[in-house]
């Protein structure tokens, strides 16, 4: 397991809202919310920036994530429904998933998985965009915001919108049918409770990174979903934790935060 107790290594530079993060090879990519969307691109070990993308077809974006087998970034857009595909050597595509994307992510297939918060679905797809299926959650998983496929097969999943009575963290059997345990209930700020946790990241032995947004803080999960301890706390950070990015290589946690319209990213050493 990984060190459980956070340490900042770095900032990347404060700028506009951050909509997504993800790590490829040697690389940090950063999606800012811009007049156009823009892609900045850091190495991983001096954090310079390398280069700026700007991401076509103005949309809002929900989330991105990476895939080493297939060396691209992943990007969902929210009111267009579908999802952007930009490999490393420039060339990009989109596929309609029909529902609003909330949360993606790849699975150890190199599928990806989509989170439909609003219709309460994960969508597989193929790299290239095929549907491979699509299950909907247990009626008491409300407005799910990322799921991210185990070793066999279960999802973990987030879920609970502003004014949801219930915020917790699910393990979801295969089938997508049943809560087979959970972490979580009642809103709240207390050890064991969230208060909209939006994002998360499982390292290589499936202990679970959740970022507890309006709490202002990433909390430890052992993969069984007990608690093990807070990894960031608010005096981390200036803003909220929207998303998470785990580079188990090199053992740090890339977390974006949010203030307004202004957004960075903080590093971490866990």
């Amino acid at each position: 397991m990984m060190c459980t107790v956070g340490q900042v290594v770095h900032t990347l530079p404060e700028g506009r809202q951050v909509c997504g993060v993800a790590s490829l090879a040697d690389e940090v990519y950063v999606l800012r919310r811009k007049d156009h969307y823009q892609l900045e691109v850091y190495d991983v070990i001096n954090y310079r920036l390398q280069r700026s993308l700007t991401v076509r077809n103005f949309c809002v974006f929900a989330d991105m994530t990476s895939c080493e087998h297939d060396r691209c970034v992943y990007i969902a857009k929210d009111l267009a429904k579908c999802i952007h595909r930009l490999d490393v050597q420039g060339a990009d595509t989109q596929w309609a998933v029909n529902d609003k994307p909330w949360g993606i992510s790849v699975n150890a297939a190199h599928n990806v998985l989509v989170t439909c918060g609003e219709a309460r679905k994960i969508k597989e797809f193929s790299s290239h965009g095929y549907l491979l299926r699509e299950l909907t959650l247990p009626n008491d998983v409300i407005h799910p915001w990322h799921a991210i496929q185990t070793r066999n097969c279960e999802f973990i999943v987030c879920h609970g919108g502003r004014d949801d009575a219930v915020h917790r963290v699910c393990k979801i059997s295969a089938d997508g049918r049943d809560v087979i345990k959970s972490h979580g209930g009642q809103r709240g700020s207390d050890i064991g409770r969230y208060y909209m946790p939006c994002h998360l990241a499982v390292d290589d032995n499936e202990f679970v990174f959740v970022s507890d947004m309006n709490n202002r803080r990433v909390t430890l999960l052992s993969p069984t979903l007990d608690y093990v301890r807070r990894v960031v706390s608010p005096d981390d950070l200036k803003g909220k934790p929207a998303r998470l990015c785990l580079d188990i290589h090199r053992r740090r946690l890339y977390v974006s935060e949010n203030e307004y319209t202004e957004g960075r990213v903080v590093v971490f050493s866990v």
